[in-house]
């Protein structure tokens, strides 16, 4: 599996909203969710996306409730108060262990800024959050009776993955592959992500079969979600900007004389000799900036 540590893709402005949405998340995990699994399990169904609830309008009741709690070794409790459809928003806040949550924030540190850049800071916490809601309604749709929550930013971040891919398929990221995570080396960002969307699509149709405790469809309707979104707002394959040199910003150069700039003008002429003659006093111009 290829892990995605950083990306030679400058930007122009600070990505304020995608550092708190990472501070957010990190937040959500140890200030706010409870770190004992019944304690958590409870929390999640109190306040984190269910695809039955979502297709019903309403909470779980206490009959579904026990039916839940009968396959797992925790007591839990109906939450009739529950704001079903905020909780679609608040899932993608929470996540269902540290490693979920690294991944998921990893992901978007070394791809977030590249994709605020373009948006703008509130259009792409617009799409960022776009992107999770798709993710959930896909995960939803094809789950209607699905009683387990559904917790994770892996449908946003997935659609941040979808956008980076059509602005930036060029870039180069540099990668890491398990276990090898001593050995870096860099691919274009086709590659990288190209090859995580079609990882996804594997275990969905792996987990139509099987059944599991990953929500890849999400994934994949998420990633469409934002190349789709991006797309729409005029998105195309942006020129790769180079990173500033160390005496100034990117495109400084010095400024050619008068005198280099007329004679090499005023020299051009369509015979060979001349073009001999233009051609070498381009060269001392060059070489007298």
């Amino acid at each position: 599996m290829l892990i995605p540590i950083g990306d030679i893709n400058p930007v122009r402005r600070t990505p304020w909203v995608m550092r708190l949405l990472i501070l957010a998340n990190v937040a959500a995990f140890l200030l706010v969710e409870p770190f004992g699994t019944c304690a958590r399990q409870q929390f999640f169904l109190d306040w984190a996306a269910v695809p039955a609830e979502l297709w019903q309008g309403r909470p779980l009741g206490v009959g579904e409730v026990a039916a839940l709690a009968g396959s797992s070794e925790c007591l839990l409790t109906a939450a009739p108060d529950k704001p079903v459809y905020g909780a679609v928003l608040f899932s993608m806040f929470f996540h269902a262990d540290l490693l979920h949550l690294g991944f998921n924030m990893l992901f978007l540190w070394v791809f977030g800024n590249n994709v605020e850049d373009f948006f703008g800071s509130m259009r792409f916490a617009a799409v960022y959050l776009l992107c999770g809601v798709i993710g959930t309604a896909a995960f939803a749709a094809a789950n209607p009776e699905g009683t387990l929550t559904l917790v994770g930013a892996s449908g946003a971040v997935a659609g941040v993955l979808g956008s980076y891919l059509l602005l930036h398929p060029t870039a180069r990221v540099t990668v890491v592959v398990l276990p090898l995570i001593f050995l870096a080396f860099q691919l274009p960002a086709l590659v990288v992500l190209g090859a995580w969307f079609l990882l996804q699509l594997r275990e969905v149709g792996g987990q139509v079969v099987s059944g599991g405790g990953v929500a890849y469809l999400a994934h994949v309707a998420g990633f469409v979600g934002g190349f789709v979104v991006t797309a729409a707002w005029g998105g195309r394959p942006q020129r790769r900007r180079r990173r500033p040199p160390p005496g100034g910003p990117p495109g400084d150069e010095p400024p050619r004389s008068p005198q280099a700039t007329r004679r090499c003008h005023g020299n051009r002429a369509s015979t060979r000799a001349s073009a001999r003659r233009y051609m070498g006093c381009s060269a001392r111009a060059q070489a007298s900036l």
